[in-house]
């Protein structure tokens, strides 16, 4: 297989273009159905020169964002604010399991990969009902499944703020950071299309 960097062309992989009806050989990647993701790079499709240059005349990365995410993905600093995974102090991995919590040293590394499904899947979600990741965090800290109304919102709301209110504690104040994460979850959430 011959890669030619400067048009990113890969020639002699056998591959068809992938627009119907066109038999000239699939030598440019595009990007799939599927999007890259936990388990994996996504899907790619193969097309010929002509048909790649279609593609990409009517592919809009901007998609789907709101004007303020837009101006956040073309400002000259994106990406500079938040640490890469290998940077950080984690290096990106959450915590080592508990080795003796498993009979079975390898139950433990399922384990953690059922986890991180599971957080891949509550993001597919909550972008698939038009969430932005403020409003994924409110969810999160507060506790509550995407699919929870008002009364139940209200409800948790009221059982956090006794839980950690200083005045239930004995005025213990080592759980005012949460509260406050709390009540700024509550307040976004409460305004927001979803609880409306």
């Amino acid at each position: 297989m011959k890669q030619n960097r400067f048009h990113g062309r890969v020639e002699g992989a056998g591959r068809i273009c992938n627009a119907p009806g066109c038999d000239l050989p699939g030598e440019f990647r595009a990007p799939g159905v599927r999007p890259s993701g936990f388990d994996g790079p996504g899907d790619y499709r193969w097309f010929c020169l002509d048909h790649v240059r279609q593609f990409n005349a009517g592919y809009d990365f901007f998609a789907g964002m709101t004007p303020d995410e837009i101006m956040e993905a073309q400002s000259p600093t994106a990406g500079w604010e938040s640490t890469t995974r290998a940077f950080r102090p984690d290096a990106g991995i959450d915590q080592a399991p508990r080795w003796s919590d498993f009979a079975d040293p390898l139950e433990a590394i399922a384990q953690r990969a059922r986890m991180r499904r599971a957080d891949h899947e509550a993001a597919m979600e909550a972008t698939r009902r038009g969430l932005n990741p403020d409003q994924r965090r409110a969810y999160e800290v507060l506790g509550l499944g995407f699919d929870a109304d008002r009364k139940a919102l209200r409800s948790r709301y009221s059982e956090l703020v006794r839980r950690f209110h200083p005045d239930r504690n004995g005025g213990d104040r080592s759980h005012e950071a949460r509260l406050q994460q709390v009540v700024e979850s509550y307040n976004l959430l409460r305004g927001s299309g979803a609880f409306a």
